[in-house]
């Protein structure tokens, strides 16, 4: 017997003629609770502490728009190519939902290669607690996609399955909130219980590899229940998907950079 829950609206709130959604709150509790996360892992004195106020601040600046940034042309580039080349103006409405993690990565590594850069520090020492704080950013924006009933699952008969009342009558994996449970709060208390009760922080590098690793491991996991985006399909017969190939990449890049900092004295 499936739950059937009534369909959410996208908008939390609307104050006046400024609807605010539940996407931008799950990026705003996400950024913050982060934000507070990483400056208490750092002013403990257990990670990036080569960095003073106002490069925080300039961290985060960074981080921010590397994100976004990275999360819109990541999806733009990976997922719907065709679509946004005849629809360009289509790339700055974020509030149509559409970001990938993987860009998302890739803007904030670079986002952070360029802050340390100016710091004179090591990035991978700036990294390695911000991989220990982003699982909490995937647990916010995945509880957000199951609200918004976006990247629903595959078709199921478990007892567990959900329908949207009005929206569909088919029962469907909750596979948001699978990816809220396992990339964010196991790869968390996962990433949380190394940089605590290990001594991987003391080799730059390492816990970011850790991150690349598990995320890449349980996003694989998890496809097995979302279904594939609709413009894009499986990219196999046997059913391989744009995440999990994207992935398989990542978890690739996670275990170089884990041997790299592991064989470092």
């Amino acid at each position: 017997m499936a739950i059937v829950i009534q369909a959410f609206s996208p908008v939390a709130l609307s104050l006046g003629a400024l609807d605010v959604r539940w996407y931008a709150l799950a990026y705003v509790a996400a950024f913050v609770v982060g934000y507070w996360l990483l400056r208490h892992l750092v002013g403990a004195g257990r990670g990036a502490s080569l960095l003073n106020k106002k490069q925080m601040d300039d961290l985060f600046t960074a981080v921010v728009l590397g994100v976004i940034l990275g999360g819109r042309l990541g999806y733009v580039l990976f997922y719907n190519p065709g679509f946004f080349w005849t629809h360009p103006w289509e790339i700055f409405a974020i509030w149509h939902g559409g970001m990938s993690f993987h860009g998302g990565l890739l803007g904030v590594i670079a986002a952070v290669f360029w802050v340390a850069h100016r710091a004179r520090v090591n990035p991978w020492r700036i990294l390695d607690p911000i991989a220990v704080v982003a699982p909490i950013g995937l647990f916010f924006g995945r509880i957000a996609n199951f609200i918004n009933m976006e990247i629903m699952g595959r078709p199921t008969d478990v007892a567990w399955g959900v329908i949207f009342d009005g929206v569909s009558d088919t029962a469907r994996h909750p596979s948001p909130l699978y990816e809220a449970a396992t990339e964010g709060l196991l790869l968390f208390a996962l990433m949380y219980g190394l940089w605590r009760f290990t001594k991987l922080r003391a080799r730059p590098g390492a816990l970011s590899g850790v991150l690349g690793m598990g995320y890449a491991a349980v996003r694989i996991f998890c496809e097995q229940f979302r279904a594939p985006d609709a413009q894009i399909g499986f990219l196999t017969s046997w059913g391989l998907t744009m995440g999990q190939l994207l992935s398989a990449v990542m978890f690739v890049a996670g275990a170089t950079i884990f041997a790299v900092a592991m064989r470092k004295k």
